[in-house]
């Protein structure tokens, strides 16, 4: 059997279901991953790991995103004028955001569920996984750390309710996806989304779709460059 000589670059991303920026960056990296030819002759090994901005709020539990934004930025006013910041931005790239409606929950059982569509036997790619959650929290107003809207964004792509609800209701994922947020924390991402890639060379932000095909283009010239050497 002939073995595939194309290089792989990895891409890890570092991010959060309740970043706005996130869910921006989200958008500028696969809008520039899209530019790039598939006959590039590499191949790109996208995955999300967890990464949590408010680990200490209370699992099930949901709270307006202006109030909260309020209490972490000093006021309402400069709460207001950071939410129709995000919101315009996120507009131009093609996102709607409803942040009257949103609201801040915990959001590790979704990274758990994120974990899952990332394993072999997923009906679903991560990616996919990622973006129904952020429409969820982002454009819909649901609460993403309630396991009612869980499973049925879940099932909705494709997974088994049964299957979801056992998996939510056990340990599964539980080690795994604090093991991402630990890893993030030894390697010093404070401020996400945070793009690795082939666990080298990090990109901190939501950088421009342009910017990421530039980067990407790099990698991919280093790896066939890298190939290529005796």
């Amino acid at each position: 059997m002939e073995t595939s000589t194309r290089p792989s670059i990895s891409i890890d991303i570092f991010s959060d279901v309740v970043c706005p920026w996130c869910y921006i960056g989200k958008r500028r990296f696969e809008t520039g991953l899209s530019q790039i030819d598939e006959d590039l002759g590499v191949d790109f090994d996208v995955t999300y790991h967890a990464y949590q901005l408010d680990p200490t709020a209370a699992p099930g539990v949901a709270t307006p995103v202006r109030e909260a934004y309020t209490k972490k930025f000093g006021g309402e006013e400069r709460a207001d004028e950071i939410l129709q910041h995000v919101t315009t931005t996120a507009a131009e790239d093609g996102i709607t955001f409803h942040m009257d409606q949103a609201l801040r929950a915990n959001t590790l059982l979704a990274h758990r569920l994120i974990w899952l569509a990332g394993q072999p036997d997923s009906p679903v790619e991560q990616a996919v996984m990622k973006e129904r959650l952020m429409q969820a929290y982002f454009t819909d107003g649901q609460h993403v750390g309630s396991l009612e809207v869980l499973v049925a964004c879940a099932v909705e792509l494709g997974f088994e309710r049964a299957d979801v609800e056992e998996y939510l209701d056990s340990d599964r994922g539980v080690a795994e996806v604090q093991a991402e947020i630990d890893d993030a924390q030894s390697n010093g991402i404070t401020a996400v989304p945070t793009y690795v890639f082939d666990r080298e060379w990090a990109v901190p932000g939501a950088q421009d779709a342009d910017t990421f095909e530039r980067v990407l283009r790099k990698m991919a010239a280093n790896a066939l460059t890298a190939t290529d050497s005796p």
